[in-house]
């Protein structure tokens, strides 16, 4: 049989390009290099007893679309909603939580501050303005540069939709691309702790601090998503994240897709300019019409195409393309429930606050601090550091009675010797844990460290960078990889990326692997 498309890495975006190729009556074959798919979105045992999702935690920028034409729920998917979104404790042992509900929001915001809690409707309405834009966006192909009058058309599509909207909704969307996430804030908040809490979507997978231009645009690639239909809202996958990429697959598999795992590629076969196959670590080539990448753009082009391949702008530029989201990983396995001092000690509602992610990063100094932190010495003494415990809502991943919990930790520099330091970045989170629920670390019975190394070894995530790339200005939209090639293709002819390292970026979104199988369907 002769392979119509084969996908390099099969992380959920490889899975739902293979799937929509499919449909369209193509024969795809999928090649992974670990012995499971999904990639970053993976559930996996790391204690006995004790499953979590390894890497990718938690549920909102899934698009609807994929998930209706891959019939996810079909196939096993289950997502619940959070009670409450995110909470954060504070060192003098009061909390801050956005529960659902604008109201209710108001309310909470409120005890820190009434001119802020009269502002929320116009931050909320302004983001939800160019957020609508941005999902308008999302499934599909940015205007290539000299891509022709196909291309022209789109940016002129693109350009009547904008100047539909006001000035001020102008100047708005501007802001959101230019600024930095604490300028933008400073239109709409005055308190510290309000103000901290929105700018944590602004370095959550972003190696810099709040004062870096363009963390603006990182807070909207955080709000843009949905649960269940309902806009803005986080959920859990039962069964964790690889519930989902294993739904994927059950799904391309029906469709007639070839899934292969413990197959890592070495290397892409090209001949007279063409991509014509992939070179397998075993040796063995497998040849396929198309060759499709889900991986980090600089790992495809510095790794695995010979450089006489490539243009000599492309490569010089791809060598300087920018990963590293300083992010650092772990999952620990509890004997009970941690109980934080904040909860306790308040006598206000706390009903399904541990539900939500309990995010330890109480300032704009201390989200600052740590990113100047990590530039001087590698990591901070006192990390950000999200915690979610998902077994508060699903109790297949714990022993009866005991728990699981996720910690996503900013900010760690890549460049550290992280085989070296490994344990005393990790024993940093721990002590952070510690502060805001005493007793924490005596509850571990279990623990997985993943650093920015273990990152890339485990997931092929270039620098440890959960998005395939910084979300930049200079590395978005029509310029992501690389302007001229923002439209899924490559420099060789029948070579794609359908990753992450495309628009519209990082999260488990689905849209880069949408977007690229339908270039690749047309091109067929």
């Amino acid at each position: 049989m002769t392979l119509d498309a084969i996908i390099i890495g099969g992380g959920h975006n490889g899975l739902v390009c293979a799937n929509y190729m499919a449909m369209a009556g193509m024969k795809v074959r999928v090649l992974e290099r670990r012995g499971v798919v999904g990639g970053a979105a993976v559930t996996e045992e790391f204690h006995p007893g004790f499953r979590n999702s390894v890497a990718s935690y938690t549920v909102s920028l899934l698009d609807p679309k994929v998930i209706k034409d891959l019939e996810l729920y079909k196939y096993g998917l289950t997502v619940l909603e959070r009670i409450v979104n995110n909470f954060w404790p504070h060192p003098d042992g009061n909390f801050l939580a956005f529960p659902m509900g604008s109201e209710k929001l108001k309310a909470e915001i409120a005890l820190f501050s009434q001119k802020d809690a009269d502002a929320l409707d116009r931050y909320s309405r302004d983001i939800e303005m160019v957020a609508e834009i941005m999902r308008e966006l999302l499934l599909q192909t940015p205007p290539n540069v000299g891509g022709g009058l196909r291309d022209i058309f789109k940016a002129a599509k693109i350009g009547n939709r904008l100047r539909k909207l006001s000035l001020e909704d102008e100047r708005i969307f501007m802001d959101i691309f230019t600024k930095s996430v604490s300028d933008f804030l400073d239109f709409y908040f005055e308190n510290d702790f309000v103000k901290a809490a929105f700018a944590f979507d602004g370095v959550v997978g972003n190696y810099a601090d709040t004062k870096t231009l363009g963390s603006a645009y990182v807070l909207m690639h955080h709000v843009i998503g949905e649960v269940n239909g309902k806009k803005g809202l986080w959920g859990h996958a039962v069964g964790g994240m690889g519930a989902i990429t294993q739904a994927m697959a059950k799904s391309a598999i029906e469709k007639g897709v070839e899934i292969e795992v413990d197959s890592p590629v070495r290397k892409v076969v090209v001949q007279n300019n063409k991509a014509v196959g992939v070179l397998l670590e075993n040796g063995e080539e497998v040849r396929a019409k198309n060759i499709v990448s889900n991986l980090n753009p600089s790992l495809l082009f510095n790794k695995m195409v010979d450089p006489e391949y490539l243009p000599e702008d492309f490569s010089r530029r791809m060598k300087h393309y920018k990963s590293g989201s300083g992010t650092f990983r772990m999952n620990v396995a509890l004997k009970e429930m941690p109980k934080f001092t904040c909860l306790q000690k308040q006598e206000r509602a706390t009903e399904g606050h541990l539900t939500a992610g309990i995010v330890m990063a109480p300032t704009m100094a201390y989200l600052d601090k740590t990113f100047s932190d990590a530039k001087a010495f590698g990591w901070s003494k006192e990390p950000i550091v999200e915690m979610l415990i998902p077994s508060t809502l699903d109790d297949s991943l714990a022993p009866e009675g005991q728990h699981v919990a996720s910690l996503f930790c900013q900010q760690f520099d890549q460049n550290v010797d992280w085989e070296e330091h490994r344990d005393a970045a990790a024993e940093t989170i721990l002590n952070v844990v510690e502060t805001h629920a005493p007793g924490f670390k005596k509850l571990i019975v279990g623990r997985q460290v993943l650093s920015p190394l273990d990152l890339e070894e485990k997931f092929g995530l270039t620098g440890g960078d959960i998005m395939h790339g910084h979300l930049s200005l200079d590395q978005m939209f029509s310029a992501r990889p690389m302007l001229g090639y923002g439209n899924y293709r490559s420099p060789i002819k029948g070579l794609y990326m359908c990753g992450s390292g495309t628009h519209p970026g990082g999260g488990v979104t689905g849209a880069p692997g949408h977007n690229a199988a339908h270039e690749i369907i047309r091109d067929n």
